[in-house]
């Protein structure tokens, strides 16, 4: 792995982090809480597949990160169905 590669998914890693600490102080009442939640676990799928891929080196071994990235969306959906039941 170059270096290029890892500093490129830190400073994803970092946005992301970032706008979804944003998006929590900045929404606070009324619909927009829903919107925020979503919003938050979409940033924690995209990070976690940054992590998986740059960090663990499963960008080489695509069989592993497909199977990975299919329990890991299973998850964020179970998640954000959960998130939203009391919603309805």
């Amino acid at each position: 792995m170059t270096n290029n590669i890892l500093i490129r998914a830190w400073i994803w890693l970092l946005v992301l982090s970032i706008g979804s600490t944003g998006a929590a102080i900045a929404i606070t009442t009324g619909n927009w809480v829903t919107l925020a939640g979503c919003l938050i676990l979409v940033f924690a799928w995209a990070k976690a597949r940054i992590i998986l891929a740059d960090y663990l080196g499963l960008a080489q071994a695509p069989f592993w990160r497909r199977g990975f990235n299919l329990v890991l969306g299973l998850f964020i959906l179970v998640a954000l169905g959960l998130f939203l039941i009391p919603m309805l």
